[in-house]
C-alpha cells in the first residue's frame, strides 16, 4: 500500500565521526520518481565542503497513479483519473477497482468496464465521476492488478488466472464547504487552591452559516505557553512573506527556550526544535537585508531600511545568540545604521514606517519610535551607559517634559524607562496608565483613544485588535520588570494576564505578528514567576445531555494537549476544575458563513477579462483585481488580497512572475494550496488594479464561487470581500 508521497525527502543535520563518515537508515518514500540528493559539511579546520550529487530512482514495474485536484467544494463534481502503467515484459490482463466509500459516490466513465489487456511499456486510463458526499478530508483507495493466463493443468480446458503483480494507491482530497471560513474561540486561564471552579461556555452560530459546517472542540493544557510551543512554526495562521512576519516566527523560539530553561522543562528533543527554527529563520532574515545593515518588508525591493524592523531585528538576533551563532560582523554593521539614524537631540528620525500606522501616536510618532529602538537596545544586551542609550534617553527626556498624552507612547515609555532602571519614570506612566485602564469583570486591560467603531457583525471578528493586545503586553512587561513586586502587584498583573490570555487564537497567537510577539514575551514573563511544579487539577465538561468528560492535568503532562469534541451545536456546557495550580482552557468554534455584504475598510471588485471557453482548449480567463481604502486612516498598513482558486483551476504562473517584477502595486505574490496571496505596502484611497491569468487544469463540473477576501495584516478588523464564479 503507498500513501506516503512527500515533496521534499530528507533534510536532516547529522554528526559524523572522526573520519568524516556516518551511516543512517531511511525508508524511501511512495512515490515513483528519481529522488537527487547532495550533502555539504562544515569542520573547524576543513571548513566547507559540498558533495556532488548522486540519484536514486524509486521504482516498481506495475504501478498506478491518481489524478486529482487539491480540493473541491460540496456539490461539485469531478473526474478521478487514474492510470496503469505496465513496465514488464510481457502483455497482461488489468484490472483497476476504486474502493466503496459511504464518503462519495462513483461512477466508472471507461466503456470496457474495470479490465483490460495491457502489453509492454503501456498504460491504461481508467476514469471515475466522482461525487463527494461528506465535508472534510475523503480518502479514495485504488487498487490495480496484474493477471496471467495460465491454462489448467491435466483434462482442464478452462483458462486461470494468476495475479502475479498488486498496487494500492491511498491518497486524500480536502472537500470544503462553501462560503468564508470563521474561527471562534473563548479561552481562559483557571488557577485554582482546592476549591472548584466552574465556568459556562455557549456556543452559538450567526443566521447566515453555511449548513453543516459547524465544528467544535475543548481544549485543556497545563502550561500558559502549552497553545504556542506545540504550534511555534504556524503561531498565526495568516501569511509570513515580508521581514516583519518572519521575525514574528522567530523571536517567540527564544521567549519560549528562555521559559522552559529557567522552570528546568527543556528538553533535548524541544531544543534541537527551538533551535532548528531559529536557524531557519536567522537565514530567511538576512534575505530581508540591506547591504547597509538595514532590513525592511521586502528587502532590497524597498527603498531604504526600517529603523523600527532593524531594532526589532537586533534585539532577536542579540537575544538569540545564546541558542544559534549569529554573525557579529552583521549586527555591527546593523547597529552602525541604527546609530546613523539618531539626530542630534537623541530622538530617532522615521526611516520607513511603524508596521501598523494605527499606532503611530500622531505627533508623538518620533518619540515612540525612540522609545522602541532605546528599549530594543536595552533588551540586546547594551547598558544605559551606551552612547546610543543616553541620547536616545535625552530624546525621551525631552518627550516627558512636552507630556506624553497617547496611551500606546505611555505603555511603551513605561516600558523603557523600567528596562533602563528608572523606577520613578516608569512608575510615573504606570500610574498615569491606571487611571486609564479599562476594567471589566475583574479583567484589566487597554484601548485605543480612537478606536475605530466596533463592527456590528460580531462573529466576523472576535479578538480585540492587535493595537490594544501589544499596549497591554508593554504595560504588562513594565510591571513584571519592577524590582519588587507586592501581592497588591501580582493581583492586578494576573487580572491583566486574564484578559490577554482571553485574546489568544486556537494556536497560540494572538490577533497579528507584533501583537504576538510581545504578548508571548509577557506570558513568558509571567509564566516563570508564576511557575509550580505542585499542580494537578481535574478538568470536568459537563454536556448539555451526554455524558461528561474529565480530564487530569498534572506536571507530568503539562504540555499534553488534551481534547474532546463538543456534539451538539448550538449549545451551552460548563467546564468544573478542581484541584491546585492553573489550568489553560480554550472551546474553539469553526464553521463557515454565506458571504457578507458588509464591509469596513476597504472596497474591492473582481472581474473577468479575456476569457477563453473554447471546447479544444482548457478554460482560461483574466482575474482583475480593483481595491481602495475607505477607513479612517489616509492610508492602510500593508494589506493581503486572498484569492482562492475555483476547484481544479490554477493560476498562470508566468503571469504571476510579470505581476511581481513589473508592476509596482504588488510586493509580493505566494501560492498556497488552492490560495494566492498578494501583498501590498500599503492601500490609499486612490483607486489600485492588477490582473493575473487562471486555466482550468482538471475537470470540474458544477463548480461553485469562490471569495476572495482583503484586509489590513495589522488592524484586521479592516477588510472587504468580494467571489467571482467561472464564466465558462
Amino acid at each position: 500500500v503507498r500513501k506516503f508521497f512527500p515533496e521534499t525527502w530528507i533534510w536532516d543535520l547529522v554528526h559524523t565521526d572522526s573520519k568524516g563518515e556516518v551511516n543512517i537508515f531511511y525508508t524511501i518514500p511512495d512515490t515513483i520518481t528519481e529522488w537527487k540528493a547532495s550533502a555539504f559539511c562544515v569542520q573547524d579546520n576543513a571548513g566547507f565542503g559540498i558533495s556532488s550529487p548522486v540519484s536514486l530512482t524509486a521504482f516498481q514495474p506495475f504501478f498506478v497513479d491518481l489524478t486529482l485536484p487539491y480540493s473541491v467544494i460540496r456539490g461539485e463534481k469531478f473526474n478521478l483519473v487514474a492510470n496503469v502503467f505496465n513496465y514488464l515484459n510481457r502483455c497482461i490482463q488489468i484490472s483497476a477497482l476504486l474502493a466503496k466509500s459511504s464518503d462519495y459516490k462513483a461512477e466508472i466513465l471507461s466503456p470496457e468496464g474495470n479490465t483490460a489487456t495491457v502489453c509492454a511499456n503501456e498504460r491504461k486510463t481508467y476514469i471515475w465521476a466522482v461525487s463527494p458526499l461528506k465535508l472534510g478530508e475523503v480518502k479514495f483507495t485504488i487498487t490495480a492488478e496484474a493477471k496471467l493466463n495460465t491454462r489448467g493443468t491435466g483434462n482442464s480446458t478452462s483458462p486461470e488466472e494468476e495475479t502475479i503483480r498488486r498496487d494500492t494507491l491511498i491518497q486524500t482530497l480536502l472537500v470544503e464547504p462553501e462560503g468564508i471560513k470563521k474561527e471562534l474561540t473563548q479561552s481562559s486561564l483557571i488557577c485554582t487552591k482546592g476549591i472548584t471552579t466552574s465556568e459556562p461556555v455557549s456556543l452559538s452560530l450567526p443566521k447566515n452559516i453555511v449548513k453543516g459546517s459547524a465544528r467544535a472542540y475543548f481544549s485543556v493544557i497545563g502550561d500558559i505557553l502549552g497553545t504556542a510551543l506545540r504550534n511555534m512554526e504556524n503561531l498565526l495562521h495568516m501569511p509570513y512573506g515580508c521581514g516583519e512576519q518572519n521575525m514574528a516566527l522567530f523571536t517567540p523560539n527564544i521567549y519560549a527556550l528562555d521559559y522552559l530553561n529557567k522552570t528546568g522543562q527543556l528538553t533535548e528533543e524541544i531544543r534541537v526544535k527551538g533551535t532548528g527554527y531559529l536557524s531557519t529563520g536567522y537565514q530567511k532574515q538576512l534575505s530581508y537585508k540591506h547591504r547597509d545593515g538595514s532590513y525592511s518588508s521586502f528587502g532590497t525591493r524597498d527603498r531604504e531600511g526600517n529603523v523600527w524592523l532593524t531594532a526589532f531585528v537586533y534585539k532577536s538576533f542579540a537575544q538569540a545568540r545564546r541558542y544559534i551563532y549569529i554573525d557579529d560582523n552583521v549586527q555591527s554593521q546593523t547597529l552602525i545604521w541604527l546609530a546613523s539614524k539618531q539626530k542630534s537631540d537623541g530622538c530617532f528620525e522615521n526611516a520607513g514606517s511603524h508596521f501598523n500606522n494605527a499606532l503611530k501616536g500622531g505627533e508623538e510618532g518620533e518619540y515612540s519610535l525612540t522609545a522602541y529602538v532605546v528599549a530594543a537596545l536595552l533588551e540586546a544586551g547594551h547598558s544605559a551607559a551606551h552612547p546610543v542609550i543616553q541620547s536616545g534617553m535625552n530624546c525621551l527626556e525631552t518627550a516627558f517634559d512636552n507630556g506624553v498624552h497617547n496611551l500606546y507612547n505611555q505603555a511603551l515609555f513605561a516600558y523603557a524607562y523600567g528596562l533602563a532602571d528608572n523606577e520613578k519614570r516608569c512608575q510615573f506612566f504606570l500610574e498615569k496608565l491606571d487611571k486609564t485602564a479599562t476594567r471589566d469583570g475583574g479583567l484589566v486591560h487597554w484601548q485605543r483613544e480612537k478606536k475605530p467603531p466596533a463592527d456590528d457583525f460580531p462573529v466576523f471578528y472576535y479578538r480585540a485588535p492587535s493595537a490594544e493586545i501589544e499596549m497591554t503586553s508593554y504595560v504588562l512587561l513594565a510591571l513584571l520588570n519592577k524590582a519588587k513586586l507586592t501581592p497588591e502587584d501580582l493581583s492586578y498583573i494576573s487580572r491583566i494576564v486574564h484578559w490577554l490570555v482571553k485574546q489568544q487564537n486556537p494556536y497560540g497567537g494572538f490577533s497579528s505578528s507584533q501583537d504576538t510577539v510581545v504578548a508571548l514575551q509577557a506570558l513568558a514573563q509571567y509564566g516563570y514567576l508564576t511557575f509550580s511544579k505542585e499542580s494537578l487539577n481535574t478538568v470536568k465538561v459537563n454536556f448539555m445531555e451526554s455524558p461528561s468528560r474529565a480530564f487530569q492535568v498534572n506536571d507530568k503532562n503539562r504540555f499534553l494537549l488534551q481534547q474532546a469534541s463538543l456534539p451538539t451545536i448550538p449549545g451551552k456546557y460548563s467546564v468544573e476544575v478542581n484541584g491546585t495550580g492553573c489550568v489553560y482552557l480554550q472551546t474553539t468554534l469553526r464553521y463557515n458563513v454565506h458571504l457578507p455584504k458588509k464591509v469596513a475598510g476597504f472596497s474591492l471588485s473582481v472581474q473577468l477579462a479575456n476569457v477563453s471557453c473554447t471546447s479544444n482548449f482548457p478554460p482560461k480567463f483574466d482575474l482583475v483585481l480593483s481595491a481602495s481604502y475607505t477607513g479612517n486612516r489616509k492610508v492602510s498598513n500593508m494589506a493581503i488580497i486572498d484569492v482562492k482558486m475555483l476547484s481544479g483551476f490554477v493560476p498562470v504562473r508566468s503571469s504571476l512572475k510579470k505581476l511581481q517584477y513589473q508592476n509596482s502595486v504588488v510586493d509580493r505574490v505566494d501560492i498556497k494550496n488552492n490560495h494566492i496571496l498578494f501583498y501590498l505596502q500599503k492601500v490609499s484611497q486612490k483607486e489600485i488594479s492588477f490582473s493575473f491569468s487562471v486555466e482550468q487544469s482538471l475537470p470540474v463540473s458544477d463548480i461553485k464561487p469562490v471569495p476572495v477576501h482583503m484586509y489590513d495584516y495589522y488592524e484586521t478588523d479592516e477588510y472587504a470581500l468580494a467571489e467571482y464564479k467561472t464564466p465558462c
